[in-house]
């Protein structure tokens, strides 16, 4: 391996100034309250409003100020994000079986009753995540979404995030941010019922507000800077190559870029061209310091070297811009979505393709996927019996209680034995 550029590592560090700060407005929250919400944003967010919660008139008139091409893209990408959450729930099946005469084991699948999901306004009015953590939810059958979404600064709601919050399926729909959103949505506060899990990305505060609420709560993930990682040979297109690293580090200054190539000649290109297009790039302000702090340039010796490089970075997006795509796909094993040849790219996953975009970030990878439509439901088990398999089952369970020195869970098996001996 070549290192051609070298940046920052991006493992998940538990920050102690944040995490006292977080608890300390949690445990404001949690005795306070409303009042509480209200303090923290009319704070941040200059926005004080007489309910935080649209009502339907609200919701309607924010639709309303939506143009009509976005409506409709919208619908196209809640189409996609639907359909393949409706695919992923029809392979998730119940279970019955006899493992042995008399002994039946089994699963079913229970939706959450109530999730909080959480759209991210910030430095982008990301409307689009409202669709991967809400419709997910609904196919998989939680009765109540709760949707929070911060104001902008001193305006109140992003009409296309409200579109796509209520095209998606949320059931109720408050104007509040951060990590305020969160405790709203966790203590439910007399506005809500508390859900039971929650649901969706933000910058560190939000990140450590999941972290502390956990427990309490569900929470999906806890999602870090955005990342991204390409594998390319020389059959890619040093255009595309750097146009999709870039297309990651504009996110924010704090992303990570790694990028595997499998000759330094096509690596130089590559950045030759990167460079070329951060000097015009539109939101260059961002991309530029993301890239000169984190990103990473390598030289493989081999394709089984640069599958060792990426999963050992275990990015959150990996798309693989090489000949043999499938000697890659069957190799790789630590990414949160793969995409495959020049065709796809990250922004067809985080907008409109139908996959989700909450991902593991900060190498979860290793352990965890995404938010899918599988996250939204408890797999529980259940056993039932013969009085017959309860005298054979009984017997063995009470002589390992008996090594255990576990005397009163014994007891239960070996009074089944006797009763059902007789």
């Amino acid at each position: 391996m070549k290192v051609i550029k070298e940046g920052g590592h991006r493992l998940f560090e538990e920050d102690q100034e944040t995490t006292q700060y977080v608890r300390e407005m949690l445990d404001d929250l949690r005795k306070n309250g409303m009042d509480a919400v209200r303090k923290y944003s009319q704070k941040f967010d200059d926005w004080n409003p007489e309910s935080f919660e649209l009502s339907q008139q609200q919701i309607g008139d924010a639709i309303a100020k939506c143009d009509q091409q976005l409506v409709q893209d919208t619908e196209f990408c809640q189409r996609n994000v639907r359909a393949f959450a409706e695919a992923q729930l029809a392979t998730l099946q119940p279970l019955e079986v006899e493992i042995s005469p008399g002994i039946v084991l089994g699963h079913k699948h229970i939706p959450i009753s109530r999730v909080g999901s959480y759209v991210p306004g910030g430095r982008y009015p990301m409307f689009g995540s409202a669709q991967m953590s809400i419709i997910p939810a609904k196919v998989a059958g939680v009765e109540t979404v709760v949707g929070c979404t911060p104001p902008v600064k001193g305006e109140g709601y992003f009409p296309a995030t409200i579109n796509a919050m209520k095209q998606a399926g949320a059931d109720r729909i408050f104007i509040v941010g951060g990590v305020p959103a969160f405790a709203l949505m966790a203590f439910g506060m007399g506005e809500v019922e508390p859900v039971d899990m929650l649901c969706g990305a933000g910058n560190k505060f939000v990140v450590e507000a999941k972290r502390q609420l956990f427990g309490q709560c569900g929470i999906d993930l806890l999602p870090g800077p955005t990342e991204i990682a390409i594998i390319a040979d020389d059959s890619a297109d040093p255009f595309l190559v750097a146009c999709d690293i870039l297309g990651q580090a504009e996110h924010d200054p704090n992303s990570g870029q790694l990028l595997v190539c499998l000759s330094e000649s096509f690596a130089r290109e590559t950045l030759e061209e990167l460079h070329k297009q951060l000097e015009v790039l539109p939101t260059r302000d961002v991309a530029e310091i993301s890239w000169a702090d984190n990103g990473k340039l390598y030289v493989a010796d081999d394709r089984d070297e640069a599958i060792r490089l990426s999963d050992d970075y275990a990015p959150e997006h990996l798309e693989i811009h090489v000949e043999d795509t499938d000697y890659y796909v069957e190799r790789l094993k630590n990414y949160g979505s793969l995409f495959i040849g020049e065709e796809t790219t990250v922004a067809y996953g985080d907008k409109s393709i139908g996959t989700n975009h909450i991902l593991p970030t900060s190498r979860s990878a290793r352990y965890t996927g995404g938010v899918w439509v599988g996250k939204f439901l408890k797999t529980v088990t259940f056993q039932k019996m013969t009085p017959e398999a309860s005298i054979k089952v009984g017997e063995v369970t009470a002589r390992q209680c008996e090594v255990e020195r576990m005397l009163a869970h014994g007891i239960t098996a070996t009074v089944r034995t006797k009763r059902y001996g007789k």
